[in-house]
């Protein structure tokens, strides 16, 4: 039982056996720094239920927990606030419980439970990864495993968007303007190759709009019907029906594009447990269309599209399927969860990483499925993110002006290369080492910046301040547990459970400790790293005050120094543990 849970009961008795009235629950909040004590009571709240001065409810609740629980040593009221001071032995107790456990905050998987799948990634296959897909996957992947860490059984997987309009409008300009050019023959990543073509497809159809338009089209009308665009329609529509030679190239295409991803995402450091793609899985969605016409979930127009009318539940009416019975994106994504389930029979629950662009959509999306009838589709979680900005402005695909993920990736390292010189904080490390460690700090810096914010919020990235050795940033913490590592190597100590007076700054790093598997919990339930990144910032700001403060080797007695060595040691491996679930790799020397 939790020290917060114990004194709970316990004030409750308290309540109890002075006012002879019975409480359901009791408020909790940190001391404040200019007053003693390591957690508070907030007296107000039960006023409802005990009439009279609060300062003297609160001393008869203080008298009363001093007597009755032994880990409180002493208390203080003010005005409405009981503050509460908890023995060292509490502290060191708890301490000499966690500080051998490497896996310290995880919880493992009961094989009871049902497990989630979380999507991420998913990108279309006419164009290279970017920024925007870069939060997508680290937050995708991080919510996997910080749900992982908090005990579920977790599948992490994608839905490829491999079929389209957009697709073809690649694969158009391609046949077009490619004189047959391959990776090989130009040494381009695969999906950098195909993203140039779809940049030319949308070159080549402005020209023909700007043609149109000087033959006195309207641009509307220009637009509709530019040939290029009808001949990408018709490629659409050859590709559906099985023509041989259109989805030949698209799976030559396509091929080119997975090898240029699978690289990023080895660079980026995820991984995925299974692949779907939308090419198998809109089938699906079109028989559930077909079996919704039946049960009256959809209706067909006059036009022969289908629709769903969600105008009751203050929706609007959703295209499930055209007037041509082409699918759109809600027909893909309907048979894609149902043919999930079907895989994965023990999946309770998805995880959709998606921008919040697409809000809408899903809500659509769930209440179609609860509809259907499927009773899985009321565990269905859209994590919704906010895009991410440069200072340059917004990125536009299909006209090349993106930050590619490739080149970021790149850059960080640069990034990092460049300040760590100026800072000489790798002098006497080999090229190779030091190449290696420049790798670690940039993807870090990266990784951590974009992760600290909460995800429902815009981001403006700046590469530089990312990097910055000082502040909230994934260089500082890495740095600080280098330094710890470089503590460890140095020390020689008896491994033994000690106990000595605590210092306050000592008691302050427990105490932080102890959150670590609350906060891993609250970031599962709320599908938020930032809660770990930021939670991961406040332990190292709490250790370099320590360590500046408190001399470790110089300690007054053996059980100090094997103490302090142990929370040092303590410390940095809960920085791993935070930092690996957010993707994030520690280096032992910095």
């Amino acid at each position: 039982m939790s020290l917060q849970e114990t004194l709970s009961n316990q004030v409750k008795q308290a309540v109890l056996a002075s006012f002879n009235v019975e409480i359901e629950s009791v408020e909790f909040q940190a001391t404040r720094k200019e007053f003693a004590g390591d957690i508070t009571i907030v007296v107000f709240p039960l006023l409802r239920f005990v009439k009279g001065n609060p300062v003297q409810i609160g001393e008869t609740i203080g008298d009363y927990l001093v007597e009755n629980v032994s880990d409180v040593k002493a208390f203080n009221v003010v005005k409405g606030f009981l503050n509460i001071e908890i023995s060292d032995s509490y502290y060191i107790n708890f301490f000499n419980g966690i500080k051998g456990d490497e896996n310290y905050g995880f919880v493992s998987s009961s094989s009871n439970e049902k497990a989630v799948m979380v999507e991420y990634s998913s990108p279309n296959t006419n164009k290279p990864l970017h920024l925007g897909h870069i939060r997508n996957n680290l937050l995708g992947y991080s919510v996997s495993e910080i749900l992982k860490a908090s005990g579920k059984k977790i599948y992490k997987t994608q839905i490829i968007n491999d079929r389209g309009i957009h697709i073809c409008k690649s694969m158009l300009a391609w046949k077009r303007f490619g004189n047959e050019e391959t990776p090989e023959s130009t040494g381009l990543k695969g999906d950098k190759l195909v993203g140039n073509y779809y940049v030319k497809f949308d070159q080549e159809y402005k020209k023909e709009i700007q043609v149109l338009v000087e033959e006195g089209q309207t641009e509307e009308e220009a637009k509709k019907n530019a040939p290029i665009l009808l001949e990408a329609q018709e490629m659409l529509r050859q590709w559906e029906s099985g023509d041989e030679d259109t989805v030949a190239l698209w799976k030559t295409m396509n091929g080119w594009v997975y090898n240029g991803f699978n690289e990023t995402y080895r660079n980026l450091g995820v991984d995925f447990d299974t692949l779907y793609y939308e090419s198998d899985t809109y089938l699906l969605g079109k028989e559930f269309v077909a079996e919704g016409l039946k049960s009256g979930v959809f209706h067909k127009e006059e036009d022969g599209s289908v629709w769903c009318d969600l105008t009751h539940e203050g929706l609007d009416k959703k295209i499930v399927q055209r007037a041509d019975g082409t699918a759109v994106y809600m027909t893909q994504d309907i048979g894609t969860a149902i043919q999930r389930i079907k895989d994965f029979p023990d999946v309770g629950g998805m995880v959709y990483t998606v921008g919040n662009e697409q809000d809408y959509h899903f809500q659509v999306l769930f209440l179609i499925l609860k509809k259907l009838g499927f009773d899985w589709a009321k565990n269905l979680y859209h994590l919704s993110y906010g895009m991410v900005d440069l200072p340059s402005g917004k990125m536009k695909s299909r006209e090349g002006t993106v930050v590619d993920a490739d080149d970021l990736i790149v850059e960080m390292t640069d990034t990092a290369r460049n300040i760590s010189q100026e800072l000489g904080k790798l002098d006497g490390y080999s090229e190779e080492e030091k190449e290696g460690i420049y790798q670690t700090i940039g993807l870090g810096a990266l990784k951590y910046y974009i992760l600290k914010v909460d995800p429902k919020k815009r981001i403006l990235f700046d590469p530089k301040e990312s990097v910055d050795f000082q502040g909230n940033t994934g260089p500082f913490i890495q740095y600080t547990y280098a330094r710890i590592q470089a503590i460890l190597r140095k020390a020689s100590i008896e491994e033994k459970d000690v106990a000595v007076e605590l210092d306050i700054k000592e008691k302050e790093l427990l105490k932080q400790l102890q959150l670590f598997p609350e906060t891993i919990q609250n970031a599962a339930s709320q599908h938020s790293p930032a809660l770990i990144a930021n939670y991961t910032y406040d332990l190292v700001k709490l250790y370099n005050s320590f360590f500046q403060n408190i001399s470790i080797f110089g300690a007054d007695s053996e059980n100090e120094k094997i103490f302090r060595v142990q929370l040092s040691r303590a410390v940095s491996n809960t920085i791993k543990n935070a930092f690996s679930v957010l993707g994030i790799n520690v280096p032992a020397r910095m």
